[in-house]
Protein backbone atom coordinates (compact mmCIF):
# COMPACT_ATOMS: atom_id res chain seq x y z
CA UNK A 1 0.00 0.00 0.00
CA UNK A 2 1.16 3.59 -1.05
CA UNK A 3 1.45 5.95 1.72
CA UNK A 4 1.33 10.04 0.76
CA UNK A 5 3.06 12.24 2.53
CA UNK A 6 1.61 16.19 3.92
CA UNK A 7 3.92 17.29 1.17
CA UNK A 8 2.28 15.16 -1.69
CA UNK A 9 -1.03 15.93 -0.42
CA UNK A 10 -0.53 19.28 -0.54
CA UNK A 11 0.77 19.46 -3.52
CA UNK A 12 -2.41 17.25 -4.95
CA UNK A 13 -5.05 19.66 -3.51
CA UNK A 14 -3.04 22.63 -5.17
CA UNK A 15 -2.93 20.63 -8.36
CA UNK A 16 -6.73 19.79 -8.44
CA UNK A 17 -8.71 22.08 -5.97
CA UNK A 18 -11.94 21.50 -7.58
CA UNK A 19 -12.02 17.94 -6.15
CA UNK A 20 -10.78 19.09 -2.28
CA UNK A 21 -12.22 22.87 -2.00
CA UNK A 22 -15.86 22.15 -3.37
CA UNK A 23 -17.81 25.06 -2.98
CA UNK A 24 -22.18 24.84 -1.14
CA UNK A 25 -23.05 24.25 -4.84
CA UNK A 26 -21.09 21.85 -5.48
CA UNK A 27 -21.55 19.69 -2.47
CA UNK A 28 -25.04 20.75 -1.96
CA UNK A 29 -26.25 21.73 -5.40
CA UNK A 30 -28.13 18.07 -6.09
CA UNK A 31 -29.89 18.16 -2.58
CA UNK A 32 -31.20 22.21 -3.05
CA UNK A 33 -32.71 21.08 -6.42
CA UNK A 34 -34.57 17.68 -4.88
CA UNK A 35 -36.11 19.98 -2.13
CA UNK A 36 -37.08 22.98 -4.11
CA UNK A 37 -38.98 20.16 -6.45
CA UNK A 38 -40.49 18.47 -3.90
CA UNK A 39 -41.68 22.12 -1.82
CA UNK A 40 -42.98 23.40 -5.23
CA UNK A 41 -44.68 19.85 -6.06
CA UNK A 42 -46.56 20.37 -2.81
CA UNK A 43 -47.48 24.39 -3.36
CA UNK A 44 -48.79 23.19 -7.21
CA UNK A 45 -51.15 20.33 -4.83
CA UNK A 46 -52.50 22.80 -2.73
CA UNK A 47 -52.42 25.86 -5.52
CA UNK A 48 -54.88 23.26 -7.76
CA UNK A 49 -56.28 21.72 -4.92
CA UNK A 50 -55.80 18.62 -6.27
CA UNK A 51 -57.34 16.26 -3.70
CA UNK A 52 -61.11 18.50 -3.51
CA UNK A 53 -60.57 17.87 -7.64
CA UNK A 54 -60.04 14.20 -7.24
CA UNK A 55 -62.37 13.44 -5.07
CA UNK A 56 -65.39 15.77 -6.99
CA UNK A 57 -64.54 14.49 -10.21
CA UNK A 58 -66.85 12.63 -12.20
CA UNK A 59 -64.67 9.63 -12.70
CA UNK A 60 -67.80 7.22 -14.11
CA UNK A 61 -68.22 9.90 -16.83
CA UNK A 62 -64.84 8.38 -17.80
CA UNK A 63 -66.59 4.87 -18.22
CA UNK A 64 -69.87 6.38 -19.81
CA UNK A 65 -67.68 8.37 -23.17
CA UNK A 66 -65.38 5.23 -23.58
CA UNK A 67 -68.57 3.39 -24.11
CA UNK A 68 -70.25 5.41 -26.56
CA UNK A 69 -66.76 5.49 -28.79
CA UNK A 70 -66.81 2.02 -29.20
CA UNK A 71 -70.38 1.20 -29.52
CA UNK A 72 -74.46 2.90 -30.06
CA UNK A 73 -77.36 2.41 -28.60
CA UNK A 74 -81.10 2.25 -29.50
CA UNK A 75 -83.77 4.04 -27.39
CA UNK A 76 -87.47 2.69 -28.05
CA UNK A 77 -89.84 3.98 -25.59
CA UNK A 78 -93.30 2.11 -25.02
CA UNK A 79 -95.90 4.36 -24.25
CA UNK A 80 -98.94 2.87 -22.54
CA UNK A 81 -102.30 4.37 -23.54
CA UNK A 82 -105.51 4.50 -21.79
CA UNK A 83 -107.30 1.17 -23.43
CA UNK A 84 -104.26 -0.41 -22.49
CA UNK A 85 -102.30 -0.87 -25.79
CA UNK A 86 -98.67 0.05 -25.81
CA UNK A 87 -97.45 2.03 -28.57
CA UNK A 88 -93.80 1.69 -29.72
CA UNK A 89 -91.52 5.04 -30.65
CA UNK A 90 -88.20 5.00 -31.64
CA UNK A 91 -86.21 8.62 -31.56
CA UNK A 92 -85.85 10.42 -34.70
CA UNK A 93 -82.76 9.43 -36.95
CA UNK A 94 -82.51 6.45 -35.12
CA UNK A 95 -79.63 3.77 -36.65
CA UNK A 96 -82.95 1.33 -37.29
CA UNK A 97 -84.75 3.28 -39.76
CA UNK A 98 -87.84 5.03 -40.14
CA UNK A 99 -89.65 1.25 -39.97
CA UNK A 100 -87.55 -0.62 -37.91
CA UNK A 101 -88.40 -4.32 -36.42
CA UNK A 102 -85.70 -5.54 -34.77
CA UNK A 103 -85.81 -9.21 -33.93
CA UNK A 104 -84.55 -8.83 -29.97
CA UNK A 105 -88.54 -6.90 -29.29
CA UNK A 106 -90.85 -9.87 -29.13
CA UNK A 107 -94.95 -9.04 -29.18
CA UNK A 108 -96.27 -11.89 -26.46
CA UNK A 109 -99.69 -12.95 -27.02
CA UNK A 110 -100.90 -11.85 -24.06
CA UNK A 111 -100.28 -8.05 -24.85
CA UNK A 112 -97.17 -7.15 -23.61
CA UNK A 113 -93.66 -6.98 -25.22
CA UNK A 114 -90.70 -8.33 -24.53
CA UNK A 115 -87.24 -6.52 -24.58
CA UNK A 116 -83.91 -8.26 -24.84
CA UNK A 117 -81.22 -6.04 -23.45
CA UNK A 118 -78.61 -8.67 -23.47
CA UNK A 119 -79.19 -12.29 -24.50
CA UNK A 120 -81.84 -13.99 -22.01
CA UNK A 121 -79.94 -12.82 -19.20
CA UNK A 122 -81.07 -8.80 -19.33
CA UNK A 123 -84.62 -8.53 -20.92
CA UNK A 124 -87.65 -6.22 -19.50
CA UNK A 125 -91.27 -7.18 -20.15
CA UNK A 126 -93.98 -4.27 -20.51
CA UNK A 127 -96.90 -4.97 -19.55
CA UNK A 128 -100.19 -2.05 -19.01
CA UNK A 129 -99.59 -3.08 -15.56
CA UNK A 130 -96.40 -3.82 -14.52
CA UNK A 131 -92.93 -4.08 -15.99
CA UNK A 132 -90.59 -6.82 -15.24
CA UNK A 133 -86.75 -6.19 -15.71
CA UNK A 134 -84.58 -9.55 -15.71
CA UNK A 135 -80.57 -8.98 -15.11
CA UNK A 136 -78.58 -10.34 -12.61
CA UNK A 137 -80.37 -13.51 -12.15
CA UNK A 138 -83.36 -12.30 -10.85
CA UNK A 139 -86.70 -10.89 -12.21
CA UNK A 140 -88.29 -7.31 -10.20
CA UNK A 141 -91.40 -6.60 -11.00
CA UNK A 142 -92.33 -2.70 -10.66
CA UNK A 143 -96.00 -2.00 -10.23
CA UNK A 144 -97.22 1.04 -12.85
CA UNK A 145 -101.07 0.49 -12.38
CA UNK A 146 -101.09 3.27 -9.74
CA UNK A 147 -100.22 6.90 -9.44
CA UNK A 148 -96.26 6.15 -9.30
CA UNK A 149 -93.77 3.14 -10.63
CA UNK A 150 -93.85 0.50 -7.33
CA UNK A 151 -91.08 -2.13 -7.06
CA UNK A 152 -92.76 -5.05 -5.82
CA UNK A 153 -90.15 -6.71 -3.15
CA UNK A 154 -86.61 -5.98 -1.89
CA UNK A 155 -85.00 -2.67 -4.07
CA UNK A 156 -81.61 -4.88 -5.46
CA UNK A 157 -78.47 -2.11 -5.58
CA UNK A 158 -78.67 -1.75 -9.96
CA UNK A 159 -81.80 -0.21 -9.60
CA UNK A 160 -82.78 3.20 -8.38
CA UNK A 161 -86.42 4.67 -7.15
CA UNK A 162 -87.27 8.88 -7.29
CA UNK A 163 -91.07 9.77 -7.05
CA UNK A 164 -91.70 9.55 -10.20
CA UNK A 165 -89.62 7.09 -12.30
CA UNK A 166 -87.39 3.78 -10.96
CA UNK A 167 -84.10 3.26 -12.97
CA UNK A 168 -82.56 0.14 -13.18
CA UNK A 169 -79.19 0.31 -14.53
CA UNK A 170 -78.02 -3.07 -16.41
CA UNK A 171 -74.17 -1.75 -16.96
CA UNK A 172 -72.82 -1.82 -20.58
CA UNK A 173 -76.27 -3.38 -22.02
CA UNK A 174 -78.05 -0.57 -21.17
CA UNK A 175 -80.57 0.86 -18.84
CA UNK A 176 -83.94 0.81 -18.22
CA UNK A 177 -86.72 3.75 -16.94
CA UNK A 178 -90.10 3.04 -15.84
CA UNK A 179 -92.49 5.78 -15.11
CA UNK A 180 -96.29 4.99 -15.02
CA UNK A 181 -97.06 5.65 -18.37
CA UNK A 182 -94.08 5.02 -20.14
CA UNK A 183 -91.07 2.66 -20.36
CA UNK A 184 -87.78 3.72 -22.00
CA UNK A 185 -85.05 1.62 -22.94
CA UNK A 186 -81.43 2.00 -23.93
CA UNK A 187 -79.93 -1.22 -25.57
CA UNK A 188 -76.40 -0.57 -26.24
CA UNK A 189 -74.48 -2.57 -29.40
CA UNK A 190 -70.96 -2.86 -29.77
CA UNK A 191 -70.05 -1.04 -33.08
CA UNK A 192 -70.50 1.70 -35.12
CA UNK A 193 -74.12 1.85 -36.72
CA UNK A 194 -74.74 3.01 -40.55
CA UNK A 195 -71.10 3.77 -40.62
CA UNK A 196 -71.17 2.43 -43.97
CA UNK A 197 -74.76 2.96 -45.43
CA UNK A 198 -77.30 5.28 -43.25
CA UNK A 199 -80.93 4.35 -43.07
CA UNK A 200 -81.66 6.63 -46.77
CA UNK A 201 -79.41 4.66 -48.81
CA UNK A 202 -80.80 2.03 -51.18
CA UNK A 203 -78.29 -0.47 -49.29
CA UNK A 204 -78.83 0.09 -45.82
CA UNK A 205 -79.54 -3.41 -43.99
CA UNK A 206 -78.28 -5.63 -46.71
CA UNK A 207 -76.13 -8.38 -46.44
CA UNK A 208 -72.73 -7.49 -47.52
CA UNK A 209 -72.74 -10.48 -50.10
CA UNK A 210 -76.24 -8.63 -51.66
CA UNK A 211 -74.54 -5.43 -51.43
CA UNK A 212 -71.34 -6.81 -53.31
CA UNK A 213 -73.59 -8.54 -55.75
CA UNK A 214 -75.53 -5.24 -56.77
CA UNK A 215 -72.40 -3.27 -57.22
CA UNK A 216 -70.60 -6.29 -59.60
CA UNK A 217 -73.66 -7.24 -61.48
CA UNK A 218 -76.76 -6.22 -60.32
CA UNK A 219 -79.49 -4.23 -62.15
CA UNK A 220 -79.37 -0.60 -62.00
CA UNK A 221 -81.47 0.77 -58.61
CA UNK A 222 -81.36 4.13 -60.19
CA UNK A 223 -81.82 3.94 -64.45
CA UNK A 224 -79.50 7.11 -64.53
CA UNK A 225 -76.49 5.84 -62.29
CA UNK A 226 -74.70 2.91 -62.01
CA UNK A 227 -74.78 1.04 -58.75
CA UNK A 228 -70.86 1.37 -57.83
CA UNK A 229 -71.40 5.03 -58.14
CA UNK A 230 -74.19 5.40 -56.28
CA UNK A 231 -72.60 3.01 -53.80
CA UNK A 232 -69.59 5.86 -53.60
CA UNK A 233 -72.37 8.32 -53.53
CA UNK A 234 -74.14 6.99 -50.62
CA UNK A 235 -70.99 6.10 -48.56
CA UNK A 236 -69.48 9.64 -49.34
CA UNK A 237 -73.20 11.40 -48.21
CA UNK A 238 -73.78 9.31 -45.11
CA UNK A 239 -75.73 11.41 -43.07
CA UNK A 240 -75.32 10.35 -40.14
CA UNK A 241 -70.93 9.77 -40.49
CA UNK A 242 -70.72 12.74 -43.02
CA UNK A 243 -67.41 10.52 -44.17
CA UNK A 244 -66.65 13.38 -47.34
CA UNK A 245 -67.14 16.59 -45.31
CA UNK A 246 -64.99 14.80 -42.37
CA UNK A 247 -62.45 13.54 -45.17
CA UNK A 248 -62.10 16.97 -46.63
CA UNK A 249 -61.74 18.73 -43.37
CA UNK A 250 -59.03 16.38 -43.15
CA UNK A 251 -57.22 17.25 -45.96
CA UNK A 252 -57.92 20.67 -45.25
CA UNK A 253 -56.00 20.30 -42.10
CA UNK A 254 -52.91 18.87 -43.49
CA UNK A 255 -52.83 21.63 -46.73
CA UNK A 256 -52.94 24.36 -43.66
CA UNK A 257 -49.98 22.73 -42.32
CA UNK A 258 -48.24 22.23 -45.12
CA UNK A 259 -48.26 25.40 -46.90
CA UNK A 260 -47.93 27.37 -43.49
CA UNK A 261 -44.95 25.83 -42.61
CA UNK A 262 -43.97 26.42 -46.64
CA UNK A 263 -44.56 30.08 -46.77
CA UNK A 264 -43.01 30.41 -42.63
CA UNK A 265 -39.69 28.41 -44.04
CA UNK A 266 -39.31 30.49 -47.05
CA UNK A 267 -39.74 33.50 -45.53
CA UNK A 268 -37.81 32.78 -42.62
CA UNK A 269 -34.50 31.27 -44.43
CA UNK A 270 -33.27 34.58 -46.31
CA UNK A 271 -34.11 36.83 -43.18
CA UNK A 272 -31.91 34.05 -41.19
CA UNK A 273 -28.80 34.61 -43.22
CA UNK A 274 -29.26 38.66 -42.07
CA UNK A 275 -30.03 37.62 -37.87
CA UNK A 276 -26.96 35.50 -37.98
CA UNK A 277 -23.81 38.10 -36.45
CA UNK A 278 -21.36 35.46 -38.35
CA UNK A 279 -23.37 36.04 -41.81
CA UNK A 280 -24.58 39.39 -41.92
CA UNK A 281 -22.03 41.62 -39.27
CA UNK A 282 -24.86 44.38 -38.60
CA UNK A 283 -25.23 44.16 -34.97
CA UNK A 284 -28.56 46.65 -35.23
CA UNK A 285 -30.21 44.88 -37.85
CA UNK A 286 -29.35 41.29 -36.32
CA UNK A 287 -30.87 42.16 -32.73
CA UNK A 288 -33.75 43.69 -35.03
CA UNK A 289 -34.78 40.36 -36.65
CA UNK A 290 -34.42 38.57 -33.81
CA UNK A 291 -36.29 39.97 -31.67
CA UNK A 292 -38.96 39.90 -34.83
CA UNK A 293 -38.55 36.31 -34.43
CA UNK A 294 -39.40 36.31 -30.77
CA UNK A 295 -42.34 38.47 -31.23
CA UNK A 296 -43.71 36.00 -33.56
CA UNK A 297 -43.14 32.83 -31.72
CA UNK A 298 -44.34 34.40 -28.43
CA UNK A 299 -47.65 34.66 -29.62
CA UNK A 300 -49.23 31.21 -29.67
CA UNK A 301 -50.56 29.77 -32.39
CA UNK A 302 -54.00 29.47 -30.75
CA UNK A 303 -54.26 33.69 -30.39
CA UNK A 304 -52.83 34.09 -33.75
CA UNK A 305 -55.28 31.68 -35.18
CA UNK A 306 -57.98 33.92 -33.29
CA UNK A 307 -56.76 37.31 -34.42
CA UNK A 308 -57.15 35.99 -37.87
CA UNK A 309 -60.24 34.71 -38.07
CA UNK A 310 -61.59 37.81 -36.60
CA UNK A 311 -59.85 39.13 -39.48
CA UNK A 312 -60.18 37.05 -42.41
CA UNK A 313 -63.10 34.75 -40.90
CA UNK A 314 -63.80 31.39 -40.42
CA UNK A 315 -61.73 29.14 -42.73
CA UNK A 316 -58.33 27.72 -43.58
CA UNK A 317 -57.10 30.50 -44.83
CA UNK A 318 -56.96 32.43 -41.08
CA UNK A 319 -54.94 28.68 -39.95
CA UNK A 320 -52.33 28.77 -42.44
CA UNK A 321 -51.92 32.62 -41.91
CA UNK A 322 -51.50 31.57 -38.22
CA UNK A 323 -48.77 28.51 -38.87
CA UNK A 324 -47.06 30.55 -41.05
CA UNK A 325 -46.74 33.70 -38.85
CA UNK A 326 -45.71 30.81 -36.03
CA UNK A 327 -43.09 29.49 -38.03
CA UNK A 328 -41.34 32.21 -39.43
CA UNK A 329 -40.54 32.94 -35.91
CA UNK A 330 -39.54 29.65 -34.60
CA UNK A 331 -37.87 28.68 -38.15
CA UNK A 332 -36.11 31.81 -38.00
CA UNK A 333 -34.33 31.30 -34.85
CA UNK A 334 -33.61 27.97 -35.81
CA UNK A 335 -31.98 28.46 -39.01
CA UNK A 336 -29.92 32.17 -37.70
CA UNK A 337 -28.83 29.76 -34.66
CA UNK A 338 -27.71 27.33 -37.08
CA UNK A 339 -25.50 29.76 -39.30
CA UNK A 340 -24.14 31.43 -35.95
CA UNK A 341 -22.55 27.75 -35.38
CA UNK A 342 -21.26 26.61 -38.79
CA UNK A 343 -18.09 25.62 -39.40
CA UNK A 344 -16.46 28.99 -41.03
CA UNK A 345 -13.32 27.21 -42.87
CA UNK A 346 -14.68 25.99 -45.91
CA UNK A 347 -16.93 29.70 -46.19
CA UNK A 348 -13.18 31.04 -45.81
CA UNK A 349 -11.90 28.63 -48.12
CA UNK A 350 -14.15 29.92 -50.96
CA UNK A 351 -13.79 33.61 -49.67
CA UNK A 352 -9.73 33.37 -50.38
CA UNK A 353 -10.58 32.65 -53.94
CA UNK A 354 -12.41 36.24 -54.54
CA UNK A 355 -15.70 34.27 -55.29
CA UNK A 356 -18.84 36.49 -54.95
CA UNK A 357 -21.03 36.32 -51.99
CA UNK A 358 -23.80 34.14 -53.03
CA UNK A 359 -20.98 31.88 -54.18
CA UNK A 360 -19.89 31.06 -50.95
CA UNK A 361 -22.99 31.14 -49.54
CA UNK A 362 -23.46 28.24 -51.92
CA UNK A 363 -20.57 26.57 -51.43
CA UNK A 364 -19.00 27.52 -47.97
CA UNK A 365 -22.57 27.44 -46.13
CA UNK A 366 -25.25 25.79 -47.98
CA UNK A 367 -24.11 22.21 -47.71
CA UNK A 368 -23.89 22.42 -44.01
CA UNK A 369 -26.68 23.52 -43.39
CA UNK A 370 -29.10 22.13 -45.77
CA UNK A 371 -29.92 18.91 -43.73
CA UNK A 372 -29.97 20.42 -40.47
CA UNK A 373 -32.76 23.08 -42.09
CA UNK A 374 -34.46 20.42 -43.97
CA UNK A 375 -34.32 18.35 -40.65
CA UNK A 376 -35.80 21.31 -38.33
CA UNK A 377 -38.68 22.26 -41.24
CA UNK A 378 -39.90 18.64 -41.57
CA UNK A 379 -40.53 18.09 -37.86
CA UNK A 380 -41.91 21.44 -37.85
CA UNK A 381 -44.46 19.98 -40.52
CA UNK A 382 -45.10 17.41 -38.44
CA UNK A 383 -45.77 19.09 -35.11
CA UNK A 384 -48.09 21.74 -37.49
CA UNK A 385 -50.22 18.86 -38.59
CA UNK A 386 -51.69 18.20 -34.38
CA UNK A 387 -51.32 22.51 -34.16
CA UNK A 388 -53.71 22.52 -37.04
CA UNK A 389 -56.29 20.16 -35.66
CA UNK A 390 -56.02 22.04 -31.99
CA UNK A 391 -56.35 26.04 -34.00
CA UNK A 392 -59.40 24.67 -36.21
CA UNK A 393 -62.08 24.53 -32.77
CA UNK A 394 -61.24 28.52 -32.79
CA UNK A 395 -62.94 28.45 -36.28
CA UNK A 396 -59.53 28.63 -37.81
CA UNK A 397 -60.98 25.44 -39.96
CA UNK A 398 -60.07 21.47 -40.73
CA UNK A 399 -60.89 19.02 -39.06
CA UNK A 400 -60.59 20.68 -35.67
CA UNK A 401 -63.13 22.22 -36.06
CA UNK A 402 -65.35 19.31 -37.47
CA UNK A 403 -64.28 17.49 -33.66
CA UNK A 404 -65.24 20.69 -31.73
CA UNK A 405 -68.79 20.63 -33.22
CA UNK A 406 -69.20 16.81 -32.45
CA UNK A 407 -68.01 17.26 -28.81
CA UNK A 408 -70.16 20.36 -28.07
CA UNK A 409 -73.33 18.28 -28.73
CA UNK A 410 -72.20 15.66 -26.01
CA UNK A 411 -73.95 12.94 -27.85
CA UNK A 412 -72.08 11.63 -30.46
CA UNK A 413 -68.88 10.61 -29.09
CA UNK A 414 -68.56 7.72 -31.52
CA UNK A 415 -68.01 10.50 -34.42
CA UNK A 416 -65.56 12.36 -32.32
CA UNK A 417 -63.46 8.50 -31.92
CA UNK A 418 -64.13 8.47 -35.56
CA UNK A 419 -62.22 11.83 -36.28
CA UNK A 420 -59.45 11.42 -33.44
CA UNK A 421 -58.93 7.81 -35.39
CA UNK A 422 -58.24 9.71 -38.38
CA UNK A 423 -55.84 12.26 -36.59
CA UNK A 424 -53.89 9.78 -35.11
CA UNK A 425 -53.32 7.75 -38.04
CA UNK A 426 -52.72 10.70 -40.10
CA UNK A 427 -50.23 12.17 -37.66
CA UNK A 428 -48.39 8.76 -37.51
CA UNK A 429 -47.93 8.23 -41.23
CA UNK A 430 -46.24 11.98 -41.29
CA UNK A 431 -44.30 11.14 -38.05
CA UNK A 432 -42.80 8.19 -39.73
CA UNK A 433 -42.40 9.84 -43.46
CA UNK A 434 -40.38 12.82 -42.01
CA UNK A 435 -38.43 10.56 -39.42
CA UNK A 436 -37.52 8.14 -42.37
CA UNK A 437 -36.85 11.88 -44.64
CA UNK A 438 -34.78 13.07 -42.00
CA UNK A 439 -32.79 10.30 -41.38
CA UNK A 440 -32.23 10.18 -44.93
CA UNK A 441 -30.78 13.61 -44.96
CA UNK A 442 -28.82 13.15 -42.27
CA UNK A 443 -27.19 10.41 -42.84
CA UNK A 444 -28.18 8.24 -39.96
CA UNK A 445 -29.89 4.99 -40.14
CA UNK A 446 -33.29 4.17 -38.69
CA UNK A 447 -34.03 1.43 -36.31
Amino acid sequence: MTVIDANRMHEIETRYPEYFHRSFRQRFGGLMILIATLLYSLYAVWFFDLPKLFTEAHWERVGIYLSQWVSYDVQPEFRIEGDGSIDIRYPRFSPLGDNPHPDWLVNNPDGSITVSISGTSRNVTVSKSETIVTAHGISVPVDVSSGAPKVVGPVPGWMTVYDDNVLADLGFAGNVSISVDRVKIRKRFIGWANFIFDTQSSFFDKPVSEVVSLIVSGPRIKPNQSNLSLAFDDIWNNSEWQHGDVWTKLFQTIVMAFLGTLLGSLTAFPLAFLAARNITPNRLLNQILKRFFDFLRSVDMLIWALFLTRAFGPGPLAGSGAIFLTETGTLGKLYSEGLENIDNKPREGIKSTGAQTVLVHRYGIMPQIVPIFVSQTLYQWESNVRGATIIGAVGAGGIGLKLWEAMRTNANWENVAYMVILILIVVFIFDTASNALRHRLMGTKTH
